[in-house]
């Protein structure tokens, strides 16, 4: 479904000024377009899924492109986003239009449009991603990239086969003095041999029993389950659990992230962030690169489980609570943790010394000493794939326009994935499970190798490669 609408027409509607527009609280600041860049050289870029986080991506796009699609199931979130963007547009008959969408499928037939932004909930990333690439388009998919190990792997392929650039949205890689600057730090030897990195990602949330709710007027509930079972849509702003950053309760919008059928809890979440920047910085983002054996520890749910399944669906069912560690071959241990003294953030400890970095510093003795007045651009250069240092989404454009490897590529990001849903196992089935890194499978344990790969809803299969 497609409607065009004339901007300043649209703008004069005064019922649908909703809520103010949600720009992520980490945004690492405006992004502007590359230098001298005429706008007939522009990409056409198609923004899908424009909730509250897919709307501060459409924002900082449609400084580096023309936005002239956005696509989201739920008509309240399309037209606020042309509502509150008011810049969105292509030049028509002198007047500045967008197009809006319901069906992404229809975004990809277009043929104008050079790049795909998708800000969906998770299990709808892989789907759309391998099918914007095989419909010829460049992809920017937020975080976390996977729904599954299976996932990890098909996106890889398509990726490989299609020959597109595609960006993930893990943004802390771009951060130069902060995350950039500690993997060159660990990487080049000032903190000796890493012996333990420790990766504080926060605790999961927590709720009561959430009560049937109808889904939203404006919301197609079966398109938005995709490839997940079809249950019941649920919400509350019951205040027993309820803080302002997570607006109520619910399996739906903005709290899809706390359902194993949609995501992974915030091990997926702060997980795909922080354990992937871990991994960058100890080199540890090839096939076979991996750890031998996952484990958990201290797991707290708040809904009973059965052979790795909640045996209630009126709940949060991702873990909220969890120790997590990682044993590598060459000794390293990596531990994920939702507490620490240390707070959120990535410590790295060596035989000369430890940093702890998050994105709002990087301390350590080392730093003290004046470790980063020595590291070079060239090495800041080298670490980003060649490419100058610039915002996370100018990476991906000039890659689009250059050719070469964004600095939050598939390949290495999926190691970290990797990670993240070999620890969500773990949680689910209370043991260790054992991994080949270079076979990408679980060893010796059939029903923890079941969860590799989970059953599709038929009409929502994942694409074949």
């Amino acid at each position: 479904m497609k409607s065009s609408f004339n901007r300043r027409d649209f703008l004069k509607s005064g019922s649908l000024l909703g809520s103010a527009l949600l720009v992520p609280s980490f945004a690492l600041g405006e992004e502007k377009p590359l230098a001298n860049q005429a706008p007939s050289d522009r990409l056409r870029c198609a923004c899908i899924g424009v909730g509250p986080m897919g709307s501060g991506d459409a924002n900082e796009f449609n400084g580096l492109t023309d936005v002239v699609a956005v696509c989201d199931i739920d008509s309240k979130y399309r037209l606020e986003r042309l509502l509150k963007n008011k810049n969105f547009g292509k030049k028509e008959n002198g007047k500045e239009t967008v197009d809006t969408y319901s069906d992404y499928r229809r975004v990809l037939d277009r043929k104008d449009i050079d790049l795909v932004s998708i800000s969906t909930p998770d299990h709808w990333h892989v789907k759309i991603a391998i099918e914007a690439m095989q419909a010829g388009k460049h992809v920017f998919c937020q975080k976390p990239l996977t729904l599954t190990i299976a996932e990890n792997l098909l996106v890889r392929k398509a990726v490989e086969k299609y020959g597109k650039i595609f960006q993930v949205g893990t943004q802390q890689r771009s951060m130069k003095d902060k995350f950039m600057a500690a993997a060159l730090l660990v990487r080049n030897g000032y903190l000796g041999d890493i012996k333990r990195v420790v990766c504080t990602i926060d605790t999961g949330r927590q709720s009561g029993i959430i009560p049937l709710s109808p889904a939203p007027e404006t919301l197609d509930w079966n398109m938005w389950c995709g490839q997940a079972p079809v249950k019941p849509h649920r919400w509350t702003n019951d205040t027993q659990f309820f803080s302002a950053s997570n607006a109520g309760q619910s399996r739906g919008h903005l709290n899809f992230r706390w359902w194993f059928e949609y995501s992974g809890g915030r091990i997926t979440d702060w997980g795909a962030h922080h354990i992937d920047c871990a991994l960058w910085a100890i080199n540890k983002q090839t096939i076979g690169s991996g750890p031998t054996s996952v484990e958990s520890s201290n797991v707290k749910f708040v809904v009973p489980y059965k052979d790795g399944y909640p045996t209630r669906d009126d709940m949060y069912n991702t873990p909220y609570e969890y120790d997590i560690r990682c044993h590598f071959p060459d000794g390293i241990q990596m531990d994920i943790v939702c507490k620490s003294e240390d707070g959120n953030g990535i410590l790295f400890e060596g035989t000369k010394g430890k940093i702890h970095v998050n994105r709002g510093r990087l301390a350590g003795r080392i730093i003290k000493e004046g470790a980063l007045d020595t590291l070079k651009e060239e090495q800041y250069i080298a670490i980003n794939n060649g490419k100058p240092i610039e915002g996370h989404k100018q990476n991906l454009l000039r890659c689009i326009r250059e050719g070469g490897t964004p600095v939050s590529d598939v390949a290495s990001n999926i190691q970290s994935m990797h990670i993240c849903h070999l620890a969500n196992i773990s949680c689910r089935l209370g043991r260790t499970i054992h991994w080949d890194s270079t076979a990408e499978t679980i060893l010796n344990d059939p029903q923890a190798a079941a969860f590799i790969s989970r059953e599709q809803r038929k009409g929502f299969e994942l694409p074949s490669v």
